[in-house]
C-alpha cells in the first residue's frame, strides 16, 4: 500500500512538473511570436536577448528535457539575425549546441522542432565553422518533414532552403502545402506571421518561374 502511494505521488508530481513546463513553453512561444512578428524591428533584439535570459531558466528548471532546449535554441538562433556580424556567429552557434542537444534527448519532441530549427540554421547562416552546409541542412529538413509532413514551419522551411538552392518549381510545391498546413490551437500569432512569410516565398518562387 506504501508503495502504490509512493508511485501514485510521483506520478501525480510529474503531471504537475509536465504541466508547468508546458505553460513556461507556451508563454516562450507567444513571446517569441510578438518579438519575431510585431515588435518595431529596431526593438527586436533588446526584446529576444531577454527573452534568451527567459528561456534559459525554463532549460534549468527542466533538466534533461528536449522541449525547453528547443526553444531556448530557437530563441537564440532568431536573436542571432539581428546582431552584428560580430556577435552574430556565436550565437548562432550556441543556438545549434542547445538544439543538438535536444536532437540527442528526442529528435521527435515538438513534431521535430529541433531538426527544422537546424537544417534552417545549416542553410541561412553564412559559412561559419560548420555552417553553410547544404547537404546537412537538407537531411535534416527532410528528416523533419518525416516528423510532421504537415507542419506549417516543417514545409516553409524546406521550401524555403529548395528556393535558395535554386529548385524553384519544387520550392513552390512546399510552400503552398505550407500555406494550407492545419491551423496549430494556441499558436495563431505564430501562424499568422509564417502565413506572411510563406506568400512572401510564393512570391518569389513564382517571379523565379516566370
Amino acid at each position: 500500500m506504501k508503495i502504490y502511494a509512493c508511485l501514485l505521488a510521483l506520478a501525480l508530481s510529474f503531471n504537475v512538473s509536465a504541466a508547468t513546463m508546458d505553460a513556461s513553453i507556451a508563454q516562450l512561444q507567444h513571446e517569441w511570436a510578438t518579438a519575431n512578428y510585431q515588435t518595431p524591428e529596431k526593438d527586436r533584439q533588446a526584446a529576444l536577448e531577454k527573452l534568451v535570459k527567459e528561456a534559459h531558466q525554463v532549460t534549468l528548471a527542466n533538466p534533461g528535457r528536449a522541449e525547453p532546449l528547443i526553444w531556448e535554441g530557437i530563441i537564440t538562433s532568431t536573436l542571432a539575425k539581428y546582431q552584428s556580424l560580430f556577435s552574430a556567429g556565436g550565437t548562432a552557434k550556441a543556438a545549434r549546441d542547445l538544439l543538438l542537444a535536444a536532437e540527442k534527448i528526442n529528435p521527435d519532441a515538438l513534431d521535430g522542432s529541433a531538426l527544422t530549427s537546424l537544417g534552417s540554421l545549416y542553410y541561412k547562416v553564412p559559412r561559419f565553422g560548420s555552417f553553410g552546409d547544404y547537404d546537412k541542412a537538407r537531411d535534416y529538413l527532410e528528416r523533419a518533414l518525416k516528423v510532421n509532413p504537415n507542419g506549417i514551419d516543417q514545409n516553409y522551411f524546406y521550401a524555403d532552403f529548395l528556393l535558395e538552392r535554386g529548385e524553384y518549381a519544387k520550392s513552390l510545391e512546399y510552400f503552398r502545402k505550407a500555406l494550407n498546413a492545419p491551423a496549430r490551437p494556441g499558436r495563431e500569432d505564430a501562424d499568422a506571421g509564417r502565413r506572411a512569410d510563406i506568400k512572401i516565398g510564393i512570391q518569389k518562387a513564382e517571379k523565379k518561374l516566370q
